[in-house]
């Protein structure tokens, strides 16, 4: 395996972003060069320690699911190389497995949230008003229960270090209007289904994910960044699940259980960075769930 990478740093090209994952280079004025490091955030907070191999793990994945969704909707692949972009060896060797060539979007301000199963944040709002984002469920549903339908909860986009927040699909409607939220509601159900039903003759089940759309110079609605990962995703191994407990994951659960028992100068981290060091075996074990995950789907 080659070393793990937390930056990436070419000079080559112009820096326009560098996120909790994921740094964007400009090419040209149309493309971005997407460059997924092996940082891992958890409660909104990186992780000082790379999962070796997590960037490029994920950039397959993505690259997996953009092919099974073919169809449903455009998005932002360009087909092109990432390394021909880049051309020094060291670059190369930062961008190699682990990059996409992207066209050049404008996102959409808001997150395009699916979810087939209560949990994490829904299940929460659902025991407090029987809702999840202004969604009516029925009543008596557990933990981890499957939803009638898979249903639509939207998301705002946060900066850097706070926390997304949950929004109505008419808040929604407010940011971008009627006819582009409706459109994104109906492809991001469409696009869950798909890959629910898929990952289901895997052995997986998808819980919920969230998507990210945005609009070329002509207008026409795209599906970007990254899709369908255990870091944009809830992945729960079939054999496992139970409904009234949270089921073991595939995504980076097992770090986030280590954080909320982990102390620092003696009381418990207040899930505010600096995070802890992660142990060498929590980074070995987040690292095998990543490749399992991986492993299962395409096999």
């Amino acid at each position: 395996m080659t070393a793990a990478l937390l930056n990436s740093s070419l000079t080559s090209l112009p820096l326009i972003a560098r996120g909790k994952v994921r740094e964007n280079y400009a090419v040209g004025d149309d493309r971005i060069l997407m460059v997924a490091s092996d940082r891992l955030s958890a409660f909104d907070v990186i992780m000082g320690e790379p999962i070796p191999g997590k960037g490029a793990l994920l950039t397959q994945m993505a690259l997996f699911w953009f092919d099974k969704l073919d169809g449903i909707v455009p998005n932002h692949l360009t087909g092109d190389d990432p390394l021909s972009v880049v051309s020094t060896e060291a670059e190369k060797a930062q961008v190699k497995d682990r990059s996409m060539l992207v066209k050049r979007l404008k996102p959409l301000p808001v997150e395009a949230v699916v979810r087939g199963y209560l949990a994490g944040s829904g299940w929460a709002e659902y025991q407090s008003n029987g809702e999840v984002c202004g969604v009516k469920l029925p009543a008596g549903l557990q933990n981890a229960s499957k939803l009638p339908e898979p249903i639509f909860t939207p998301a705002t986009k946060a900066e850097m270090g706070d926390h997304d927040e949950n929004i109505s699909f008419d808040k929604m409607v407010g940011i971008i209007g009627a006819d582009l939220a409706t459109r994104v509601r109906d492809i991001a159900i469409q696009l869950y289904r798909r890959a629910a039903d898929f990952a289901l003759t895997k052995g997986i089940i998808i819980a919920d994910t969230k998507f990210e759309f945005g609009l070329d110079a002509d207008g026409t609605l795209s599906l970007m960044d990254e899709v369908l990962t255990p870091d944009s995703s809830r992945y729960w191994p079939v054999e496992s699940y139970a409904v009234g407990s949270n089921p073991p994951s595939y995504d980076k659960q097992f770090v986030r259980d280590w954080l909320e028992q982990a102390t620092v100068d003696g009381k418990p981290w207040g899930k505010t960075a600096p995070a802890p060091a992660l142990p060498q075996e929590v980074i070995a074990k987040t690292a095998a769930k990543y490749q399992e995950a991986l492993e299962r789907l395409t096999k």
